[in-house]
């Protein structure tokens, strides 16, 4: 379990977060949603101790990301991945050596057990022959299972993910959402969505978590997005829909 406890953060004079407590429940999908400049990614590098609040705690299986050393943070990042919302792959890598690249410096398993494990996360992502091509040669759908590959590899307790299916057409983002419900059933993981991409907030989330100015201001149940008395989300939800497809106004008259 993660527990955020009244964090606050700032960079110079521009606040970021205010007093922001959010739990993320064991097993459980929760997208964290906004609109650009919320906090969200702030918030979420904050749940692995990318960044540090200014004020208030994070918990991460009750340890206080606050008051631990260097080395013990670095261990507890093993409970995680983290799919970046570029990927971050080496270029000059193979897809199979950016999967395997973690494993070689952050565990102690041997060549053998890295090339098994390295193919059992390529076939997770259904992707099980591009471990010889690198980036370069992938698509942009290939290169974000990839990343997700390499993100699994450690066999994380958590699972971050940055705008999963950010400059991806609907068809392939599709891919990305249906993956992560997968993987969150098959490798029972916890799983985090920073995400403005409303499709994959009801294909995928259990929760929800809305940030607006500085301020978390709503966390309920994925069903309730189109019922709850908040203003603010649903603004944003609606001008989610028709941002997807739904018709304007003008064009429902």
């Amino acid at each position: 379990m993660i527990e955020v406890k009244n964090i606050s953060k700032s960079f110079g004079s521009l606040q970021v977060l205010e007093d922001v407590s959010l739990d993320v429940h064991r097993g459980e999908k929760l997208a964290i949603i906004g609109r650009s400049g919320s906090g969200k990614s702030v918030l979420m590098k904050h749940l692995v101790g990318l960044l540090k609040p200014d004020d208030g705690h994070v918990y991460v299986d009750g340890e206080d990301l606050c008051c631990i050393s260097y080395e013990e943070l670095r261990a507890l990042r093993k409970r995680f991945g983290v799919l970046f919302q570029g990927g971050a792959l080496f270029d000059s890598m193979s897809s199979f050596e950016n999967i395997a690249f973690p494993l070689r410096y952050f565990s102690s398993i041997t060549d053998a057990e890295i090339n098994e494990r390295v193919q059992e996360c390529l076939d997770l992502v259904r992707l099980s022959d591009v471990g010889p091509k690198r980036p370069s040669e992938l698509s942009g759908g290939m290169r974000k299972r990839v990343a997700l590959a390499r993100s699994i590899s450690m066999e994380p307790k958590y699972i971050l993910y940055d705008e999963p299916t950010s400059g991806l057409d609907p068809e392939t983002s599709n891919t990305i959402n249906d993956l992560i419900n997968h993987l969150a059933d098959e490798l029972n993981v916890t799983s985090v969505l920073v995400t403005h991409d409303m499709h994959s907030v009801l294909d995928v989330a259990d929760r929800v978590a809305f940030l607006h100015g500085q301020d978390l201001e709503w966390v309920g149940p994925v069903q309730e997005l189109h019922t709850c008395a908040n203003q603010h989300l649903n603004s944003f939800v609606k001008a989610s829909e028709y941002t997807i497809g739904s018709p304007s106004p003008a064009q429902s008259s």
